[in-house]
């Protein structure tokens, strides 16, 4: 069985209570879609927690933290600056930042195995191309992504769960009683997000994969904690703390 987690963004408390549920199973490996760091108050913690995981894809906010970030809006872009900082902070050793940084900066954009793809974004363009709901109504769009995958493939991105099959259909988790069963047809799934949900739904999100089930995990965190952290640093905004509360 594996586990599948994307979107951390440096959200200690909600990959803590991730990691805890995830021990409960019989998990025999960790994947990682990418965004460790962004938005968050715990960039370096959660590097060093992700390190664990054998696949590990960057994500568009790593890759930000490493260059010049762009296509990010003012609020995203202070925060990925500030990030930065925190990974080049004083008081550490020179061998342990060294690490952290090799470590983003060895990051794949895609993974294959058995099959399956693995990426941040899309199958199209794995670091920054988002797939939404809505894009199901977006035929030419899905087309072209659903031509560059071989079976199935698991992507982030979004912060917002959920299944695409073939023939332009959505699931969400709760339609969907929280499983889905692979078939051999052509599906797209979104794992959710560990560290900022955007379905409504304020509960870190992943997924077990056990053979051809996909299930979907909530878990509840320690989201006060996260919220004053943020509210305790000046360059990042509030706004990213309280929209925890309302999975947005």
């Amino acid at each position: 069985m594996k586990a599948l987690i994307s979107d951390i963004h440096s959200n200690l408390e909600a990959l803590q209570a991730v990691l805890a549920d995830i021990e409960k199973h019989k998990v025999e490996v960790i994947y990682c879609l990418g965004d460790i760091v962004g938005y968050g108050p715990n960039p370096r913690e959660c590097v060093d927690l992700v390190m664990q995981c054998p696949v590990v894809l960057l994500g568009n906010h790593d890759q930000g933290a490493m260059f010049d970030p762009e296509g990010f809006n003012p609020s995203a872009e202070r925060a990925i600056f500030w990030t930065r900082a925190q990974l080049e902070v004083p008081g550490e050793s020179r061998d342990r930042k060294e690490r952290r940084w090799e470590f983003l900066a060895e990051r794949p954009r895609t993974h294959r195995e058995d099959g399956i793809l693995y990426v941040h974004g899309s199958a199209r363009n794995p670091l920054n191309e988002y797939v939404f709901p809505e894009d199901i109504y977006n035929q030419r769009k899905m087309e072209r992504i659903f031509a560059l995958v071989d079976r199935y493939c698991f992507q982030g991105h979004t912060h917002v769960p959920g299944i695409f099959t073939e023939n332009l259909q959505f699931h969400s988790p709760d339609e969907i009683d929280y499983q889905y069963r692979l078939d051999g047809r052509k599906t797209l799934c979104n794992v959710g997000s560990v560290g900022q949900p955007r379905d409504g739904d304020w509960r870190a999100c992943y997924v077990l994969l056990d053979d051809d089930v996909i299930r979907y995990r909530r878990i509840d965190y320690d989201i006060e904690s996260t919220v004053k952290k943020i509210y305790e640093i000046p360059d990042l905004e509030n706004f990213l703390g309280d929209r925890l509360r309302d999975g947005r």
